[in-house]
This record gives C-alpha cells, sequence and structure tokens, in this order.
C-alpha cells in the first residue's frame, strides 16, 4: 500500500503537468470548408456565422469554399482531415442524406466519417410561377398539371437538389406528372421562370426573395410546417391537405467522425451561441434562412429521420446522378 501510495504521490504532478500543457480549445484558426462557391446561402451562413464565432473564441475562422462532386469534395477532404476540431464543414441534405442514394460509390461515408455538431439553419421551399402559368393558387396549379399528365415542366437548382425532390415529393403526394427541367443552380433556374421559359419550381427564401418581393415570381405555397413570417399571407402545404409535403435545405455543421466529444461539445456551444446572437440571428432571419442550433444528438436523430425519408422516394423514383 506505501509502494502504491507513492507512486500514485508521484504520478499526480506528472498528469496535472500534462495536463496543463494541453492549450484549451480552440488554440489556433479553425478551417471551416463549404462545398459550394462563394456567394450562395450556405457561403452566408458560414461567413455569417462564422464571423461571430471568431470572435468568440478569439481565433480566426477561415472560410474555405471548395466545390465540386455535389459536395461530395469538401465532404471527403473534411473525412481525411486531423480529427482535432480545426477542419469543421458546412453539410446540407445532400451531403448527408441524398448522395448516398444519388449515387452508386461515394468518396466518403456520411455515417462513418462524419459526426454532427449542430443544425445551424433550414432554408423551407416554396412553389412559385411565372408568367408561363396561369394559376392564381397552389391548388389550381395542381388542378391544372394533373389536368394535363405531362404537359407541365418546372425547374430545379439541380437534379438531386432539395429544389428537385422538393417538388418530387409534391408529384407524389398530388398524383402529378410534370417534366423536371435541371439548371446548374437556382438563379438560373428562377431567370427562366421569371422569363416565362419554365412555368415553375420550388425555391428557398433566401434565393427567391428578390423575385418575389419584385413580382417577377407569384409564391403559392410553402413547403413549411407553419406559414413563413416574411410571407404570412402564402399557405403551407398541409393547409391545403398535404400534409407530408414539407421540404427543406438544411445546413449543418459537422467535423471527423473520431474528433473528440468534448471538442465536439464545445463547437456546439460556441456556434449555437453565435447563431442566436441578436444581431447574428436576426440577419440570418433577413436573409431567408429558418436558424436552428441545436444539439449533436438532435442533429443526429434529425439526420436519421430525413435519411429514411428521402432515400426511400430517391430510390422508389429511381433517381440517380451516376
Amino acid at each position: 500500500m506505501k509502494k502504491l501510495l507513492a507512486a500514485a504521490l508521484v504520478a499526480v504532478p506528472f498528469l496535472a503537468a500534462t495536463v496543463a500543457a494541453q492549450p484549451a480549445f480552440p488554440s489556433k484558426p479553425i478551417r471551416w470548408l463549404v462545398p459550394y462557391s462563394a456567394g450562395g446561402g450556405s457561403d452566408f451562413l458560414a461567413r455569417t456565422i462564422g464571423q461571430r464565432l471568431s470572435t468568440q473564441v478569439g481565433q480566426p475562422v477561415l472560410v474555405d469554399n471548395k466545390p465540386g462532386g455535389n459536395t461530395a469534395l469538401a465532404a471527403a477532404e473534411t473525412a481525411r482531415a486531423p480529427a482535432d476540431g480545426y477542419t469543421v464543414l458546412s453539410a446540407d441534405n445532400g451531403t448527408l442524406v441524398f448522395n448516398p442514394a444519388l449515387y452508386k460509390s461515394l468518396s466518403y461515408s456520411p455515417a462513418k466519417d462524419l459526426a454532427p455538431v449542430t443544425l445551424m439553419g433550414r432554408f423551407p421551399m416554396i412553389l412559385v410561377v411565372g408568367p408561363a402559368s396561369d394559376a392564381a393558387s397552389a391548388k389550381d396549379f395542381i388542378a391544372k398539371a394533373k389536368a394535363k399528365p405531362g404537359g407541365t415542366n418546372y425547374a430545379s437548382a439541380g437534379a438531386g437538389s432539395p429544389h428537385h425532390l422538393a417538388m418530387e415529393l409534391l408529384k407524389v403526394e398530388a398524383g402529378l406528372f410534370m417534366v423536371h427541367v435541371p439548371y446548374r443552380g437556382a438563379a438560373p433556374a428562377l431567370a427562366d421562370v421569371a422569363g416565362g421559359q419554365v412555368p415553375a419550381m420550388m425555391v428557398d427564401l433566401a434565393a427567391g426573395a428578390g423575385f418575389i418581393k419584385g413580382g417577377k415570381v407569384k409564391p403559392l405555397a410553402v413547403a413549411n410546417p407553419t406559414r413563413l413570417p416574411q410571407l404570412p399571407e402564402v399557405p403551407t402545404f398541409a393547409e391545403l391537405g398535404f400534409k407530408n409535403v414539407e421540404a427543406a435545405a438544411l445546413v449543418g455543421m459537422v467535423v471527423p467522425a473520431a474528433t473528440p466529444t468534448e471538442v465536439i461539445a464545445r463547437l456546439n456551444k460556441q456556434v449555437v451561441a453565435a447563431i442566436h446572437d441578436p444581431a447574428v440571428h436576426q440577419r440570418l432571419i433577413d436573409f431567408g434562412v429558418e436558424p436552428v442550433g441545436n444539439t449533436p444528438a438532435q442533429f443526429a436523430e434529425l439526420l436519421k429521420n430525413e435519411t429514411a425519408r428521402w432515400q426511400k422516394l430517391i430510390r422508389d423514383l429511381k433517381i440517380t446522378l451516376d
């Protein structure tokens, strides 16, 4: 016992010195990967929250845009990064939910290679029409599309995007047959809807606000559980009898899977605090984002439910990007 006690007394200063030698997290700049080009919704979210996060933790937060591979390029780079909390990724539905069902093989596994930190925000989808459609309401649009199977085209921000899959969900729920016209991004798709080349699309408020406010496109219904405060007069699909038509572009923060739980907890605390900073919170709302900021466990549960729901739809409709 005396020998054990003596050994323990010798070890205590060593352990204390080891703990003291470990710098508090974060002790150096954080690299924030965004899998899209600068200027979009995900980029805005990262830069807005990142600026506040940098002030809170006293370290630079460096946003690094890495577009490509339908977000797979940045996701794979994050998966290979040191699991120390200094590389984080803005990951959306495509990264975490859709891609495994859209591609036969991926350079990363959302479940095995990435760990959730928090859902930062939601971009609810809105059904809008342009001058090529004479629909007076969402019910009118659905009725006319149903009356002419295959006679109505719709635009999207790209095959496999939340905008595309939101309309496919409506098609299934309402029993519609419409023709998909994919674009490279929401902006060119909106431009053609506003210009009368394509009658309709699902769009998020962040991308479509200017077109809606300017009267270039008309919002008919929102794929959200509640009406949007920015569009209080626009009904939800649930109000119209389509309670399962809920869709949004979800953007969260993830890190390499082996990142220590205490580091994830520290990141979560600071990012959630940044999201709920009054100035940041209002700026996100003004941009068209519904700020969230939940726990890693809550984000993981949401992803589990979203994966079951959307991957079934993708596989049932045989949608593929290979």
